[in-house]
């Protein structure tokens, strides 16, 4: 799927955002801080670039990517969701893709379901502001029987890491088994929630992000995702208030 570019000239912090490197936001920070050069100089804020310049980051060369890949994957339990080569449950080995791609986001180690991987730094970036509310979906299991006063104080802000959590939609499926759905993404998030009412979770996993669904996938395969779905992704990302 080739990725189309409207523009032959760019700012150098969507340039930045779109080769996988950070935000546009923090692009303007490493830009501020003398961390990229241009055809050997240091770069300014606001400045323009097109994809024939040499573009460097700490030195090293920062290239655009021709072709989008977006994949979901059916991460089993025990991979980390990392491309650092020296943790040796990485995601990027286990799925050994063809060419270069990093998870969005996160998922637990202690846990499983559905993850993105993508080459599209832009894409990556927009899908992980929490504030765009952006749909997660976790299907839960735990170690007693779900009662009223639990959902409901499931829903309606759990105080953890500081803070208090979103209201979020919570629905009990059998006795011991929820669904949950959340729209931010703290630390080990639904753990901590449950353990803050005295509840262990001994299965965990993720059936959707946003409109992209697990479905069938087999546990450790991916599958890339459709035409339709890419569009349909792409449209709600970006008709999303910029930066």
């Amino acid at each position: 799927m080739k990725k189309k570019f409207k523009l032959d000239v760019i700012r150098l912090n969507k340039y930045l955002s779109d080769a996988g490197i950070c935000s546009r936001r923090q692009a303007d920070v490493y830009i501020n801080q003398g961390l990229v050069t241009v055809d050997g100089k240091i770069a300014v804020p606001g400045m323009k670039v097109t994809r024939k310049q040499d573009v460097r980051f700490q030195g090293k060369s920062v290239e655009l990517i021709d072709e989008l890949e977006l994949i979901a994957f059916n991460k089993p339990r025990g991979i980390v969701c990392t491309a650092q080569k020296k943790e040796k449950d990485n995601i990027i080995d286990f799925i050994d893709y063809h060419t270069k791609i990093y998870p969005i986001g996160r998922l637990d180690k202690d846990s499983e379901g559905l993850i993105l991987l993508t080459n599209d730094g832009e894409i990556s970036n927009r899908i992980q502001k929490a504030r765009y509310y952006h749909e997660k979906e976790y299907i839960v299991t735990v170690d007693r029987p779900i009662t009223f006063e639990f959902l409901y104080g499931m829903r309606n802000g759990v105080p953890i890491l500081d803070t208090v959590t979103r209201r979020c939609k919570v629905k009990k499926l059998s006795r011991n088994q929820f669904s949950i759905i959340l729209t931010q993404g703290l630390n080990r998030q639904i753990r901590r929630m449950c353990e803050y009412f005295g509840y262990r979770v001994l299965n965990l996993k993720r059936v959707r992000i946003m409109d992209i669904e697990l479905g069938k996938l087999k546990t450790g395969t991916y599958r890339k995702l459709t035409r339709n779905e890419v569009n349909k992704l792409k449209k709600e990302l970006f008709d999303e208030s910029e930066d």
